[in-house]
């Protein structure tokens, strides 16, 4: 137990495309995680998925390296970040507090961690390593946005497209079409109905009971329809913002053909909105490149505020790791001592026994005592013989320092440490 430790394995924008992390995901945070416990030989897991990115966080004593191949074995090498213990909570970290995110500081990545960790307590992912590491970071996440300037101005792609929009026509008293009801489509339709004068929000997606949950969430008026009836509703929209993951486009010129003077905004990679579509008259087309050039602006007025969060970050790493330090210790500590109980509960039972027999209660007391001792220090004994061989003088000290405290140190390296000779048993009577 004392040798396992939080590794992680992530596949992720900036080292891996949208497909590669879409390989990636599990069917499910908490059957990954049932997937994890499983696969590998751990005591705890956790699945972290997203748009741009899906990874693995396991408490084992295994190697971090061989990660990549054992949990994502269909993933190319290069596009797998594999990660140590130390490693491991700091990126979890960064992650909560918005770092790793596409746009530096954005909010939901926070409550994405949040639903990580229940999925996985959900599959009975989680001891006393996540349990400890996971709130810490999500405690990080929440002082970066409420003590920093990290989250200030847009802080998603969603709410950089809505602020294009604002920019590019009045949307008082308009109507926008939402295409796609994933993580993005939900953060544009929110943002329309949160931050303009919007007169109604139409979601449309290919499962329309999932565009119903999301309109039916909106602080405006919506409504919601499937993808065949994006045409219908565009007519009278003055914007519509595509944000799905289809591997064509889901507007092609015919969609927009009847529609009146229209900005098109095309969040999807790739591409949602056909070539032909954009090039219509009436159709003021922008993609993620133009959204990219908003995020990037606010991106560089969070410099100052990047390094606040990092000294935050460096801080609760520092705790987190004298706290779990202090576990592993506490751990040892208590086998320790059930050891030494079952050392006593055996030698009393023995003398007990020859006491009853009517043997001499002083005789077998000491031979108690003596026993007791020689078990207790057997392999601390043989742990300091062998350290001395190995000119340990670190563990000698130690060991003078728990075993003879009024010593002073300096006289422990005062001289070379000799080899110790093999310390006699003690005997007691009775004893051949």
């Amino acid at each position: 137990m004392s040798g396992r430790r939080l590794v992680a394995a992530s596949v992720a924008h900036g080292h891996a495309d949208v497909e590669t992390i879409e390989r990636a995901r599990f069917d499910s945070q908490t059957s990954g995680v049932t997937t994890l416990l499983d696969r590998v030989r751990c005591e705890e897991a956790l699945v972290l998925q997203t748009c741009h990115r899906t990874e693995a966080y396991v408490v084992t004593d295994g190697d971090h390296r061989s990660l990549a191949e054992t949990l994502f074995p269909a993933i190319p090498r290069p596009s797998v970040r594999t990660m140590g213990h130390d490693a491991a909570i700091e990126h979890l970290c960064r992650v909560a507090a918005g770092l790793e995110s596409v746009v530096t500081g954005e909010e939901q990545i926070l409550g994405q961690v949040g639903d990580a960790y229940e999925a996985a307590r959900a599959a009975d992912g989680v001891g006393r390593v996540l349990e400890t590491v996971v709130p810490s970071a999500m405690r990080v996440g929440e002082r970066a946005r409420t003590e920093t300037a990290i989250n200030d101005g847009v802080v998603s792609l969603g709410g950089a497209a809505v602020r294009l929009a604002d920019r590019e026509l009045d949307l008082h008293g308009q109507r926008a079409v939402v295409v796609g009801a994933g993580e993005m489509g939900r953060t544009v339709a929110r943002s329309l109905a949160d931050r303009t004068a919007v007169e109604r929000v139409t979601v449309a997606n290919r499962t329309v009971e999932t565009a119903t949950r999301v309109a039916s969430d909106l602080a405006c008026a919506a409504d919601a329809v499937g993808l065949d009836a994006i045409e219908r509703a565009s007519v009278d929209a003055r914007l519509v913002v595509t944000a799905t993951a289809a591997a064509d486009p889901v507007l092609d010129r015919s969609t927009l053909e009847s529609a009146g003077e229209t900005v098109v905004i095309d969040l999807g990679q790739p591409r949602d909105v056909a070539a032909a579509a954009r090039d219509l008259p009436h159709v003021e087309s922008y993609d993620l490149g133009d959204v990219e050039a908003i995020t990037d602006a606010a991106q560089a007025e969070r410099g100052a505020a990047t390094a606040a969060v990092e000294q935050l970050i460096d801080d609760a790493c520092a705790r987190l790791d004298r706290r779990l330090e202090r576990r592993r210790a506490d751990a040892a500590i208590s086998a320790m001592y059930e050891a030494g109980e079952r050392i006593k509960a055996d030698q009393i039972e023995q003398a007990s026994q020859r006491i009853d027999a009517g043997g001499d209660e002083r005789a077998v007391l000491e031979d108690m005592a003596d026993a007791i001792v020689n078990r207790l220090l057997a392999t601390p004994t043989e742990a300091l013989r062998d350290a001395a061989e190995d000119g340990d003088l670190e563990t000698l000290e130690v060991a003078l320092d728990v075993f003879d405290p009024e010593t002073s140190t300096a006289d422990h390296t005062s001289e070379r440490a000799p080899d110790p000779e093999p310390a006699p048993r003690a005997r007691g009577r009775g004893e051949d």
